[in-house]
C-alpha cells in the first residue's frame, strides 16, 4: 500500500466566516510535510451534510488520506463522524470503552456526564478510536479501499496531543513517505524582513536546504528546511545551515522553533533561584501577562507596574523629576531608572523595565518605533534602544519580545 498524497477538510461554520482562527492548517501542514506526506489541498466547509458530504466525495477520489478537523462535539451540528459513516455507507457503532471515558471525565470534575455526550462514543463500524487524553470528543481512523480517513477533534490542544499521540505512530507504520523533511526556525524582533533577507542574503536560494521568511506583527520567522531520503540525511543539511544563519543573527533571535521565551526565562529564573519585577509604559502590561501565562510564575514573578503617566513613573516607581524633565520618559535615562525603582519597590532579583513610542503618532519629539529597555540587577545595569518597524501592535509586541530576550541573555550570561 502506498499512501503519497493527503489533504485536510477543516469543519466548522465559524471558520467559514473568520471568527476563529484556523491555526490547524499552519500545524497539520507542516507536520505532514515534516514526515514526508504530500498535502495537495485544504479545504474549509460549514456545519452543513450536503457540502460536508460532497468535500469528502471528491477528496476521497483524489488523495490517499484524509484529514478532518472538528464535529466531534455532542450538538446537533457536529456531523463529521455521521458523514463519513453516510458516504461510505456505514453503520454508527457505540464504542463502551469510550463512552466510559467520556463519563470518567465529568466523574473527576465533580459532574454528571449530560446525556448529548453519549453522541461522542459513536463512530463508523470498523473504525480505529483515537482516545482523548485533553477533552471529551474521541477521533478516529478509517480505512477504505488503500484509503484512510483521519478524524481529529476542533480544540487545538486536543488536536496535537491527539495527532502526536496516536497518529503519528500510525504515519510511521505506512510503508512509504516519499521525501522526508525537517527544518529549523528562528524568531526575530527589532530588525525588518528586508533587513533581515540582507544579512543573509548569500544563503538563500540554495533549493535544499531553503530559507523562508514569515512575518507576523513584531515578529520576523526565519525557517530553514531540508529534504533527504531520511531524516538524519535532511536534518544534517539543516544543522550546517542554521549555524551560519545563527551566528549572523544571533543579536536578533528571542527564540528557536517552539520554544516560548517566556517559559525559558522563567525556568532560568527559577535554576538561578531569582525573582524578576516589571515595569511597563509603552506596552501596558504585555510583558507581565506573557510571563504569567506559564503555571508557577508566581514562584519568580514578583509583579509589575504599568507607568503610563510620568506621575506614575515619579511617584510609585521613584524616576527622579528632573530626568523627566532633561529627557523626557522616552529615554534610556528612564528606562534605567524604572528598572531600578521596580526592583526596589517590589524587592525582586531584577528589574526589567520599557518606555518608547508605540505611535501611531510620535511623542516628546521623538519618533514612532523608538523604544528603550532596561535591566537592573544585583551587578549592574543592561540597556538598549530599539527602532521597531511597523505599526502600534507590531512596535509593541516587538518589545515584548526584545525585553524577555534581554532578560534572557543575561540569566544565561551572553
Amino acid at each position: 500500500m502506498i499512501w503519497l498524497q493527503s489533504e485536510i477538510i477543516f469543519t466548522g461554520t465559524e471558520l467559514l466566516v473568520g471568527e476563529v482562527l484556523n491555526s490547524h492548517a499552519q500545524y497539520l501542514g507542516r507536520r505532514l510535510t515534516e514526515m514526508g506526506i504530500e498535502v495537495i489541498q485544504h479545504t474549509t466547509v460549514g456545519d452543513y451534510w450536503g457540502r460536508m458530504g460532497l468535500v469528502l466525495l471528491q477528496a476521497l477520489e483524489r488523495s490517499d488520506l484524509i484529514f478532518i478537523t472538528g464535529g466531534l462535539g455532542p450538538t446537533i451540528d457536529d456531523l463529521t463522524k455521521e458523514t463519513v459513516a453516510e458516504v461510505l455507507e456505514l453503520d454508527m457503532k457505540l464504542d463502551e470503552a469510550s463512552l466510559r471515558a467520556i463519563k470518567d471525565y465529568f466523574a473527576q470534575r465533580g459532574m454528571e456526564m449530560p446525556t448529548n455526550n453519549i453522541k461522542q462514543a459513536y463512530f463508523p463500524e470498523g473504525a480505529k478510536i483515537l482516545p482523548n487524553t485533553r477533552g471529551t470528543a474521541p477521533g478516529a481512523i478509517v480505512e477504505v479501499d488503500k484509503k484512510a480517513i483521519i478524524i481529529l477533534p476542533g480544540p487545538p490542544w486536543e488536536l496535537e496531543t491527539m495527532f502526536e499521540s496516536y497518529v503519528v505512530p500510525y504515519l510511521n507504520s505506512l510503508p512509504h513517505r516519499g521525501t522526508l523533511c525537517t527544518s529549523k526556525s528562528f524568531r526575530l524582533t527589532g530588525i525588518g524582513e528586508s533587513s533581515v533577507q540582507e544579512l543573509i542574503e548569500d544563503l538563500c536560494g540554495k533549493g535544499n536546504p531553503e530559507i523562508a521568511f514569515l512575518v507576523q506583527p513584531g515578529v520576523v520567522e526565519v525557517r530553514i528546511t531540508g529534504q533527504g531520503s531520511t531524516l538524519d540525511e535532511a536534518a544534517g543539511l539543516v544543522q550546517e545551515l542554521s549555524d551560519q544563519v545563527r551566528r549572523r543573527l544571533f543579536q536578533y533571535i528571542f527564540a528557536e522553533d517552539d520554544e516560548k521565551i517566556e517559559q525559558v526565562v522563567g525556568q532560568l529564573l527559577m535554576d538561578a533561584g531569582m525573582t524578576i519585577a516589571v515595569a511597563e509604559s509603552c506596552t501596558g502590561g504585555l510583558i507581565e501577562a506573557k510571563l504569567s501565562d506559564i503555571p508557577g510564575a508566581s514562584r519568580y514573578l514578583v509583579g509589575g507596574v504599568v507607568a503610563y503617566n510620568s506621575r506614575i513613573k515619579e511617584k510609585i516607581l521613584g524616576v527622579p523629576a528632573e530626568i523627566l524633565q532633561q529627557f523626557g520618559q522616552v529615554s534610556r535615562q528612564t528606562a534605567i531608572a524604572m528598572s531600578e525603582g521596580v526592583r526596589r519597590e517590589l524587592g525582586s532579583s531584577l528589574g526589567l523595565a520599557v518606555t518608547g513610542v508605540a505611535g501611531p503618532t510620535s511623542s516628546e519629539g521623538k519618533p514612532v518605533g523608538l523604544v528603550y529597555i532596561a535591566l537592573s540587577s544585583p551587578t549592574g545595569i543592561c540597556f538598549r534602544e530599539y527602532r521597531f518597524p511597523g505599526e502600534r501592535k507590531a512596535i509593541r509586541n516587538g518589545t515584548v519580545n526584545a525585553a524577555l530576550k534581554m532578560a534572557k541573555h543575561f540569566l544565561q550570561g551572553k
